[in-house]
């Protein structure tokens, strides 16, 4: 009986399934390798140490401003100054940072960002401030640079209740005594009534349970942290020098709007500057000063972490240089 041969035994047909075979183990690896978009940002904090302090960086969001929020420049040199740092020329994205201070003996947060006010881009220092590893029962002070919605409407939930059970608020008292006023908020201009409601609304909460205090610049709000006037933006606008041994961090408030523009113009104004000639009165001094000291400083608008150091280029003009992400307990 003759058998017929099997059609794999042809060498042709053994070469095709060996080069089958080979494709097929190459593709393997390809197909294990697919895996979905994740498109979530990692969790909005950065930590740094400042000698024995702990300085932790909290994203609260972002938002669009108009470029035509900032004024004493023509609209033309502005734009060009945002075109050289690639930002949008017509909406410029503005940064929300709030800082938290462990000294060891008090947990601080400086500023709480803007709460459920500005739609879901923003309010998420509350997540971000548990994701570092607290929470908001361990904050027994909040200091408060200025009393704009953007920097206290953390400071109360959707429903008007305290974000933080256990902590004093601290206010300069000239912001205070100006945005809490009924007779001054009847001389602004319109649109900033909502800036006096929103105030209102967020330290009711706190002055009933007696947890809001004013303060006067170069008060020590707690050892190692001190008030520093920096009015012009608003009328009790303040800094906060952070210092341990021989080193210092200036979180600034709102010195700078945008990075982009009022580093290399500092003459260039915001028009939500209470008093826009001190404003920049303020900024020249706090330039020339940190410029000069190599200070670690922090701003609320800069980019996050918003953390880093001011450069003198000469001419009246300056540079931000923004600290390296770094990891801890190395040194």
């Amino acid at each position: 009986m003759q058998h017929m041969p099997l059609p794999f035994a042809h060498p042709f047909i053994r070469h095709l399934l060996r080069c089958v075979t080979a494709l097929l183990l190459c593709l393997a690896p390809l197909a294990q390798a697919e895996a979905p978009q994740q498109q979530k940002q990692v969790p909005g904090y950065y930590r740094t140490m400042l000698g024995k302090i702990e300085v932790t960086a909290l994203f609260d969001g972002a938002f669009q401003l108009d470029v035509a929020r900032l004024k004493n420049a023509r609209p033309e040199d502005i734009r060009q100054l945002l075109a050289r740092m690639f930002v949008d020329t017509k909406k410029m994205q503005t940064a929300v940072n709030t800082y938290l201070i462990n000294t060891g003996r008090h947990l601080v947060l400086v500023d709480a960002g803007g709460g459920s006010l500005y739609g879901p881009t923003v309010g998420k220092m509350l997540a971000n401030l548990k994701t570092s590893g607290y929470a908001p029962e361990q904050v027994d002070a909040v200091i408060v640079t200025h009393m704009h919605g953007d920097h206290i409407a953390g400071l109360t939930d959707a429903a008007g209740r305290a974000t933080f059970p256990n902590a004093t608020v601290f206010v300069a008292k000239e912001d205070n005594d100006y945005w809490l006023s009924d007779k001054v908020a009847a001389a602004s201009p319109a649109s900033w009534k909502r800036i006096f409601d929103g105030a209102k609304n967020t330290a009711a909460p706190y002055l009933a349970q007696n947890r809001w205090q004013t303060f006067t610049p170069g008060t020590q709000l707690v050892p190692g942290i001190t008030a520093v006037d920096a009015h012009g933006h608003t009328p009790g606008h303040t800094a906060f020098a952070i210092e341990s041994g021989s080193q210092r961090l200036l979180i600034w408030g709102d010195v700078v709007h945008n990075h982009a523009v009022q580093f290399k113009r500092p003459d260039v104004t915001f028009d939500f500057d209470v008093d826009p000639k001190q404003a920049l009165a303020t900024r020249l001094e706090i330039f020339k000063k940190v410029a000069k000291s190599g200070e670690l400083v922090a701003g609320m608008h800069l980019p996050f972490p918003g953390i880093g150091r001011v450069r003198a280029d000469g001419n009246g003009q300056y540079s931000w240089v923004p600290i390296e992400f770094s990891p801890l307990g190395t040194k």
